[in-house]
């Protein structure tokens, strides 16, 4: 298929989607720094496969996560109102066969000390099937 067919992986739209639970009440920076860490989980799990021991040498990247990276990482932020919206997100996601990771703070710069389920992050997937999942939800 050439690059201008809408069917092929080329022309087809790629994104993740970082969700934020906005009940925690964070502080600007530390809902930023927890997006981040959501944002970034995907490639630090590539990168530990990669350097172990055991490791399975370089990662086959699809071509979602191949044209996330190379083209356009294109990020949407969102938003829940409690951890079980979050953590369901997380289910869905994993149901459909999405790259997903939850991001649990240790808890000692805010929460007093205990480990709290904070951020989300859904994809690099194509975008379509991200928004069989997250197209519900508000924009941050």
């Amino acid at each position: 298929m050439s690059t201008d067919d809408p069917g092929s992986d080329q022309a087809r739209d790629v994104k993740q989607v970082i969700v934020i639970r906005r009940d925690l009440h964070m502080r600007r920076g530390k809902e930023i720094a927890q997006g981040a860490h959501a944002s970034s989980a995907w490639l630090i799990d590539l990168a530990v496969d990669l350097l172990a021991p055991e490791g399975r040498g370089i990662p086959d990247l699809d071509d979602a996560a191949l044209q996330w990276m190379t083209r356009s990482s294109k990020k949407v932020a969102v938003q829940v109102r409690t951890e079980d919206e979050l953590v369901a997100l997380h289910t869905e996601a994993l149901g459909h066969v999405l790259r997903s990771h939850l991001i649990r703070d240790a808890g000692t710069t805010e929460f007093g000390g205990v480990p709290t389920l904070t951020a989300l992050a859904i994809g690099p997937n194509w975008s379509t099937d991200i928004d069989e999942v997250t197209g519900s939800l508000s924009l941050y």
